[in-house]
């Protein structure tokens, strides 16, 4: 029998008196992370009983919105990347990448 190692990663959210985020942060001891401040999070799980994707969408209210999009365009690079390694598609990971590059062009986010 193998001995199995358990990690935790922890979110905490900070919510108004509307249930708006105003505060994220973040725990995870095994990477050294210890109640880090972040303004936007975005959680996947896929539950294969139903083959969904279920989801957690989350900003605080004062994240700006350059910085969103940004947020937004290294999500998308980092997903071709895992898509990658998780396939080794590579015809449908430069389709992506260059979707990434077509989605920083029109929003200016390379100079």
């Amino acid at each position: 029998m193998s001995n199995t190692i358990k990690s935790k990663i922890e979110l905490n959210v900070e919510l108004d008196e509307n249930r708006v985020p105003e505060k994220l942060s973040w725990t995870a001891q095994d990477g050294g992370i210890q109640n880090e401040e972040a303004k936007a999070i975005m959680l996947s799980v896929w539950d294969s009983k139903v083959q969904e994707t279920l989801r957690i969408d989350l900003w605080t209210k004062d994240m700006p919105v350059d910085e969103m999009k940004k947020f937004f365009h290294q999500t998308l690079v980092t997903m071709s990347d895992t898509f990658l390694r998780a396939t080794q598609d590579e015809k449908m990971t430069a389709t992506m990448k260059d979707f990434c590059d077509y989605f920083a062009e029109k929003l200016e986010l390379k100079k």
